[in-house]
């Protein structure tokens, strides 16, 4: 994977707001935290539960936030979204092949042989929710993905009628990734909120 500086961020100014959107390396750990885990509480979300299985969290570190880190080390694993400097959004995005659990699932298969990259989760900072975020950050993603060489996105929403559970909103919704391309190419066994989850797909 390229060092940073060799990877062009997705910078765009929209009126009076720049948006930015940058992989994150080890010197942007604390915005990815500041995004999913602000208090920076051991047993809240580090984004690991979907990517390693626990003994693969073990050996990474004594910590969730310290197997984290150790990932981010190795590559990163995902974007953050900044607006106006502040970050503000988070894309877990990377090779579907990277990602243990998502491999071995039973209810997430791969519907073909595409080495595809995949979206796990999306996070909007809490007070910046509702403010477009969620559309920048995945446009975003997309371009760090394309300028990596992925053939191809997937991401694996849920298609609620109405307002779905906050715990799970972290899947994303149909509609979210339409907005930017993404297509229905097929189903999945697993849910969310009591949903069927979708498989969508852009190709790059």
């Amino acid at each position: 994977m390229p060092a940073e500086d060799t990877v062009e961020p997705d910078t765009v100014q929209s009126d009076t707001v720049q948006w930015e959107t940058h992989p994150v390396t080890p010197e942007r750990f604390d915005d990815f935290a500041d995004v999913i885990n602000p208090n920076r509480r051991e047993n809240h979300c580090w984004c690991l539960s979907h990517r390693c299985t626990a003994g693969e969290i073990s050996e990474l570190g004594q910590t969730r936030a310290e197997a984290m880190q150790a990932l981010t080390r190795r590559e990163p694993q995902g974007v953050v979204t900044y607006r106006d400097g502040v970050p503000v959004g988070w894309c877990s995005i990377g090779p579907r092949s990277h990602n243990t659990r998502l491999t071995r699932s039973k209810l997430i298969r791969p519907i073909d042989d595409l080495d595809v990259w995949s979206i796990i989760c999306v996070v909007v900072r809490a007070g910046h929710r509702r403010q477009g975020v969620t559309a920048q950050m995945l446009t975003g993603a997309l371009a760090y993905a394309a300028q990596q060489g992925a053939p191809a996105v997937e991401a694996y929403p849920v298609d609620p009628q109405g307002r779905m559970d906050l715990t799970m909103a972290f899947v994303g919704t149909r509609t979210m990734f339409e907005r930017v391309g993404f297509e229905v190419v097929g189903t999945t066994e697993a849910v969310a909120s009591k949903m069927p989850r979708l498989v969508m797909r852009r190709m790059l």
